[in-house]
């Protein structure tokens, strides 16, 4: 019998770690979980505790390399680890490791003063030229500035040099090193908004203009690399970190867009979609964003990404606001009850639309609805809003990248939702793949740590082992009741 190795894949999220053993043909062996608690602030800010962050990975790897051994197998038999990582999150620390602020969460909107004021100082299209994003306080950047201009402590260390900024991924590596190594990937990097997409390296003209020079950042590397050793007696881990991602990149990796015109969406509590344009990035015309897709030795793959705000929220609201259901299960076949929606379209603008139309302003709205309107075509109509954003999001990328899309795979709780899965089916004309593994983010991690140490041979392997694993959807011929909705979607969004 072949001998058997094995990755540790470590997927740091926002409410949890999930830690996940994989073997050599990509099957999940043990698992570990862990809640992390995020702290929501009066004044809207969102914070962790970056030392709690530290203990709950651990708790999360305990937990796995407990299942571990307990199915017979023994730790040194895992050759490597990977990290991918909640994007966005960051935090400062001084020279011995000790943080000087909270990790401040992606989801935190501290910095929207700041992105008003540098955008009227006309620097939005400087910045996008440059990074390939928009000035926004997703990014870590302007949280940043803002973080600093309110310490006058934090502002001396900066001047002095003394001022160690990390995404959450140079957070756990720092740590797991014993503070010897300092490092980030492409794709981490790219999302602090001052990080040259073009150049590969941080774009000394944008920390210049935001007063961040003296700012100690971490070596940026492809995300297979081999990062640091993490030695740890308690855990009896002595093994090599050989890849760092952002969580969305590593979904995309996990889920085989290794070509230019292969996507991959993510139906959560918001959507995910990101789109593999190849070996240069392109700056979007059509409301999206650029970025690094994922990277190895001698290769760097771009993207473009699309964000929706509301999606498996728009369902929890029907649920919890509305009570149209007990079980969002229920909405697949609530929608199929009914031929069509009766007029009715949803527009889930609970907190805006993102892309591509960037409408932060406007609100949600339920339209066309008459005393004929029951709950079925109001969970329909909804569930419609979800495979409509994403049929806009997928036409702004055909028009940016000039080239048909292969094909797309889905993953995420609602695509377990027979419905929009048909429906974006019909809508995209574009064939659609489905995978059992939920934890594409820890795959495609493990993945990219395993074919650095050769655990996986080859880019050729891991697509063959993805394609043994998934199901391949191909486009249903779109109904005329459903055509007439999107018409109907598309004037209202445009009006």
């Amino acid at each position: 019998m072949p001998k058997q190795s094995f990755v540790l894949a470590i997927d740091q999220g926002t409410s949890s770690t999930k830690a996940i053993i994989f073997n050599n043909t990509g099957i999940s062996i043990a698992k570990g979980h862990a809640d992390l608690e995020t702290h929501y602030l009066p004044n809207g800010h969102v914070e962790q505790d970056p030392h709690e962050i530290i203990k709950n990975v651990y708790a999360s790897v305990g937990s796995c390399l407990t299942d571990f051994q307990n199915k017979g197998f023994d730790i040194t038999q895992i050759e490597t680890c990977g990290i991918s990582n909640q994007r966005e999150t960051f935090l400062l620390w001084d020279s011995a490791g000790a943080p000087q602020t909270p990790a401040v969460v992606w989801a935190c909107k501290r910095s929207t003063a700041i992105c008003e004021d540098l955008k009227a100082k006309g620097q939005n299209e400087f910045i996008k030229q440059r990074t390939g994003l928009l000035i926004d306080p997703y990014f870590s950047g302007t949280k940043l500035v803002q973080v600093i201009q309110e310490s006058k402590k934090l502002q001396a260390m900066l001047k002095n040099g003394e001022l160690y900024f990390g995404t959450i991924d140079t957070w756990l590596l720092f740590n797991f090193s014993g503070g010897k190594s300092y490092k980030t990937d492409f794709t981490n990097a790219h999302r602090t908004l001052f990080f040259n997409i073009h150049s590969l390296s941080w774009d000394q003209e944008i920390l210049k203009l935001w007063g961040l020079e003296q700012l100690n950042l971490p070596e940026v590397c492809s995300s297979a690399h081999r990062f640091g050793q993490w030695h740890d007696s308690d855990l009896g881990l002595n093994i090599p970190i050989s890849a760092l991602i952002g969580d969305s990149h590593a979904a995309t990796f996990g889920e085989g867009c290794f070509e230019s015109g292969t996507a991959k969406i993510t139906l959560g509590t918001g959507c995910s979609i990101m789109l593999n344009v190849g070996n240069a990035a392109i700056n979007s015309g059509s409301g999206l964003l650029s970025t690094v897709c994922w990277s190895m030795s001698g290769r760097v793959d771009f993207a473009l990404e699309g964000a929706i705000v509301a999606c498996g929220s728009t369902i929890e609201w029907l649920k919890n606001e509305l009570n149209l259901f007990s079980d969002p299960s229920e909405t697949a076949q609530m929608a199929m009850a009914v031929s069509d929606s009766a007029g009715v379209v949803f527009i889930p603008a609970f907190s805006g639309l993102g892309a591509p139309h960037w409408q932060m302003s406007r609100r949600a709205s339920i339209h066309g609805m008459t005393f004929g309107t029951t709950k079925n075509h109001i969970v329909r109509a909804a569930l419609e809003s979800i495979a409509f954003q994403i049929k806009d999001v997928i036409d702004a990328m055909n028009t940016d990248l000039n080239a048909p899309i292969k094909g797309i795979a889905v993953n995420g709780g609602l695509s377990k939702n027979k419905f929009i899965v048909s429906i974006l089916s019909q809508l995209l004309q574009i064939p659609i793949y489905k995978q059992d593994n939920p934890d594409v983010s820890a795959l495609g991690v493990a993945y990219l740590a395993g074919l650095h140490t050769q655990v996986f041979d080859s880019l050729d392997q891991i697509m063959a082992l993805h394609q043994a694993t998934s199901i391949a959807m191909l486009p249903e011929k779109a109904t005329q009741n459903l055509l007439g909705a999107y018409a109907r979607w598309k004037e209202l969004i445009n009006q």
